[in-house]
């Protein structure tokens, strides 16, 4: 795998080269498509140089060992730590999905369960926020319908890096988010149960990584823009204009709608970003399943339809299905501290992307 380094450190120059040029920063989305690549590579090339010298350190302190016995340990030391740079240096090499440095759009979709599941909605959208928050990562509600009880039907949240940072590789927030499609479901007492029996309801997350204009081309020749008046739970009207944005694209038939801002204009460009994504994500679905057997196993890890995760409030228990993760803190799960579950999913998918390469 190790020869690949020596192209990267090619490009890695030519990638130096280009972003010190002045002209390149005229160009917004270049100089971050050219950016998030740096990143990647310099973290391998950095990694690849690190190794390097390790392998020469330990040489030379193996050839003094010979004539002073303390230098053995120190050969030894060193031996590990190229070891461990070695493996790490693997990891970075294993090829990632194109889009991991993108910022995400996320979906939550109540399900069966009622008011309940709009309940649960809400607090997956709290999870998911108060986790932004603590990874310093902008959110932004673009759509929003609210249910009686003050859940929500259906959420769109946009989470994105800050800005003035390039996010280290696999550390963007699609990257990580991405494991978080699929159907969750709820354990626990609802706040309509008068008997006090637990039910089991469900909502739906969709993550998909956010597209740049440059990332899809939308003719708009393509698209029926329909406008209405937004309502909120109930079906009362909650806008005396016809703010709210329908648009179908119609050579896939992908409908979306926003009415959270009370400008039309407001809601088209959110509705716009929303559909980008979409077409993007569908656009990698396709790319996944024209892709080898092994690839799709892979994917597997990230498929947008199954039960990926059980949360039990009786237990204060949170499982993750795929991955077989287990922990008791529930309560601190839903307020943010979604790291460890991520990670375990993170390092599954490293695990399958490694044995599809050795195989």
């Amino acid at each position: 795998m190790f020869e690949a380094v020596e192209g990267l450190v090619v490009e890695h120059a030519e990638l130096e080269r280009k972003l010190a040029d002045p002209a390149t920063h005229t160009d917004q989305a270049l100089a971050k498509t050219l950016n998030q690549r740096y990143a990647v590579v310099s973290s391998i090339v950095r990694t690849w140089r690190e190794w390097q010298q390790l392998g020469d350190d330990v040489g030379s302190a193996r050839e003094l060992a010979g004539e002073d016995p303390e230098f053995a340990a120190e050969a030894e030391e060193i031996a590990a730590r190229r070891e461990q740079a070695e493996e790490h240096l693997r990891h970075l090499l294993v090829p990632r999905d194109a889009t991991d440095a993108k910022d995400a759009i996320l979906e939550v979709k109540s399900g069966e369960g009622g008011e309940e599941s709009a309940l649960f909605a809400g607090d997956l959208l709290r999870m998911y926020t108060r986790y932004a928050e603590q990874r310093g990562w902008k959110t932004e509600i673009l759509d929003a319908t609210e249910s009686d009880l003050g859940g929500y039907k259906s959420v769109t949240l946009a989470v994105k890096a800050r800005s003035n940072a390039t996010p280290e590789p696999g550390e963007a927030p699609y990257a990580l988010l991405k494991f978080e499609g699929g159907v969750h479901r709820v354990q626990r007492v609802p706040v309509t149960e008068s008997q006090g029996r637990v039910h089991t309801s469900a909502a739906g997350v969709l993550v998909m990584p956010e597209a740049e204009p440059v990332d899809v081309t939308i003719d708009e020749n393509d698209l029926r823009i329909d406008v209405f008046r937004s309502s909120g739970p109930g079906g009362q009207s909650v806008n005396t204009t016809d703010s709210a944005v329908r648009i179908t694209h119609q050579p896939t038939g992908i409908v979306v709608s926003c009415q959270n801002e009370k400008s039309q204009l407001q809601n088209k460009e959110s509705a716009l970003r929303i559909l980008r994504a979409r077409l993007l994500a569908a656009a990698e679905d396709q790319a996944n399943a024209e892709a080898s057997v092994a690839r799709k196993s892979q994917i597997r890890t990230v498929d947008r339809s199954e039960r990926i995760r059980t949360y039990n409030f009786a237990e204060n228990r949170i499982s993750d299905h795929r991955t077989g993760y287990k922990a008791y803190n529930l309560d601190t799960v839903l307020n943010g501290e979604l790291d460890p579950i991520i990670a375990s999913c993170v390092d599954a998918d490293l695990e399958a992307r490694l044995g599809a390469l050795e195989s």
